[in-house]
């Protein structure tokens, strides 16, 4: 039996995340989907700074879903600050390389 042995290939992102609407307090999900070999790891980055979430901070209310995408359990939105509003991509990378989404932006509805 010969083994075909799979070649490890650099990350592409199968899923985009798209522009989202959301009211605050509710929750959110940017999806983001990547493939590669060896499995890509996911980072997210609002406004060029990287995303903390609860694998960082376990009190932090943004997730990172097991299949890359980000989910915000609310909306945070604040007089003094709207700490979730911004523009997202989503980034894979393995030892090959790195891939990079779209951008995304979070808007908070209207007050």
């Amino acid at each position: 039996g010969s083994q075909s042995l799979l070649e490890d290939t650099a990350p592409r992102i199968v899923e985009h995340p798209t522009d989202l609407l959301v009211s605050k307090g509710e929750p959110a999900t940017l999806s983001c989907k990547a493939e590669g070999r060896p499995a890509p790891a996911v980072e997210w980055y609002k406004d060029g700074e990287r995303v903390e979430t609860d694998r960082e901070d376990p009190r932090s209310h943004r997730t990172l879903l097991p299949g890359g995408a980000l989910f915000f359990l609310r909306i945070l939105h604040g007089r003094r600050g709207k700490p979730d509003e911004g523009v997202y991509v989503c980034v894979a990378r393995n030892y090959l390389g790195e891939a990079v989404s779209r951008n995304a932006s979070l808007e908070v509805a209207g007050e």
